[in-house]
């Protein structure tokens, strides 16, 4: 399973998602940003690869959406409203991810 984890500078949130998901029962993770500003830029690729698109915030879908209105149907984008208040590895924002992610992959 793949999963892409958005958020918008991939500094703190995305990158701490695909940290804590990545080899986790045979999942692949990656994580990209929506800003220009962004540690790495998310593209075509990434949401071609994904089977599950895991956003941050409201914002980051609308992003997506206007980006690349032919989004695939078949793929799942989710909203955790996590919101921009964390730092790298936070506990908090850990147990946001296990929540808010793990309802849709423990399925």
């Amino acid at each position: 399973m793949n999963l892409l984890f958005i958020c918008s500078r991939n500094q703190w949130r995305s990158p701490t998602a695909e940290k804590i998901f990545h080899g986790k029962n045979g999942i692949q993770a990656k994580s990209a940003g929506t800003s220009p500003s962004a540690r790495i830029k998310v593209n075509e690729k990434h949401l071609q690869w994904a089977d599950y698109i895991f956003v941050m915030e409201n914002k980051h879908k609308s992003i997506l959406k206007e980006r690349w209105p032919e989004l695939q149907s078949d793929i799942k984008l989710i909203v955790l409203d996590i919101p921009d208040e964390y730092q790298y590895m936070d506990k908090e924002l850990i147990e946001q991810l296990e929540l808010g992610v793990g309802k849709w992959i423990d399925q």
